[in-house]
């Protein structure tokens, strides 16, 4: 299914963002999957952008803007977030079920590779694909993740998501938002508006949270003795990826550590890295230096 989305009007209508939806299988039945796509669909040259946690596909508008005549660009919306369907089970909001819904998307799209951006949970997706044997990913960005995740960030981030929340307009929806988002860094109000209207559902007189508050549950299930254990996992995992790899880390970050970037690129030779100054987590991907660095890796021989 294909439905028409707004686009930047100096944008080739060739160009133009499309919204569509894959059908995924859970043990509880079929669900949508939704996906924006940039770009001229028969581009054999498929770039896919992941995002966060509590975020949405329309994160990655600008960089999708920035590559889509070199790429196909393929933004979804992960389980529960945005356009996508909630999960009937709010345990499987985990990186699994995501990885999954992934292999599905891929083959939706009949590529034969893929290039991959995911930030911070998209980062993690994007490293379970990686990982296995076979994958598709040529290239891999890390937008400020890795196989070690700082459990001080994973507490502050759980003070906020899935609770309930409602927004008068979506001025006051914006100011809240950059409050809880203030290690994405400095903005333009134009820029952060853009960045608020997609993370809003209409909600009787305001706006909500576009995301199911369920998403939370098993954020905050995490413990320190199950994040420890699940760190050794990743670690296994990142090491047998064989792709080019650039890892983003936000120098103000709480999230990805220095030393854990430090180890990361001692881990593999494949592996760069960039500290992008004065932010935090993580790298929105919007200003224009970040946008280079990605791209640049991105479209390197």
């Amino acid at each position: 299914m294909t439905t028409a989305t707004p686009f930047a009007a100096s944008m080739p209508a060739a160009f133009a963002p499309r919204q569509r939806f894959v059908q995924c299988l859970d043990a509880r039945g079929l669900r949508r999957l939704a996906y924006t796509e940039w770009g001229d669909p028969a581009n054999r040259r498929v770039l896919v952008c992941v995002h966060g946690l509590t975020r949405q596909g329309r994160d990655f508008d600008v960089l999708a803007q920035a590559l889509c005549q070199h790429y196909r660009v393929v933004c979804p919306d992960v389980a529960g977030r945005g356009n996508s369907d909630w999960l009937a089970d709010p345990a499987a909001y985990i990186v699994p079920t995501y990885v999954a819904d992934m292999v599905t998307l891929l083959a939706r799209l009949d590529a034969d590779s893929v290039d991959w951006v995911g930030t911070s949970m998209g980062g993690l997706i994007g490293m379970g694909l990686a990982g296995l044997k076979g994958s598709p990913i040529r290239r891999l960005v890390l937008n400020d993740v890795g196989p070690r995740i700082e459990f001080a960030a994973l507490a502050r981030i759980g003070t906020y998501v899935g609770l309930p929340a409602h927004w008068a307009t979506l001025d006051e929806a914006a100011d809240a938002l950059a409050v809880v988002c203030q290690g994405f860094g400095p903005h333009s109000r134009e820029q952060w508006l853009a960045l608020t209207r997609p993370q809003l559902r209409p909600d009787g007189d305001g706006f909500k949270p576009h995301y199911d508050p369920a998403i939370g549950l098993a954020f905050r299930a995490v413990t320190p003795a199950l994040a420890q254990a699940g760190e050794l996992l990743l670690w296994q995992n990142f090491a047998r990826i064989t792709c080019p790899t650039l890892v983003l880390r936000g120098e103000l970050s709480d999230l990805l550590s220095a030393s854990t970037v430090a180890e990361m690129c001692a881990c593999r030779p494949q592996v760069q890295a960039h500290v992008v100054a004065g932010v935090g987590h993580a790298p929105t991907l919007v200003q224009p230096d970040q946008v280079a660095v990605v791209r640049d890796f991105l479209l390197s021989p």
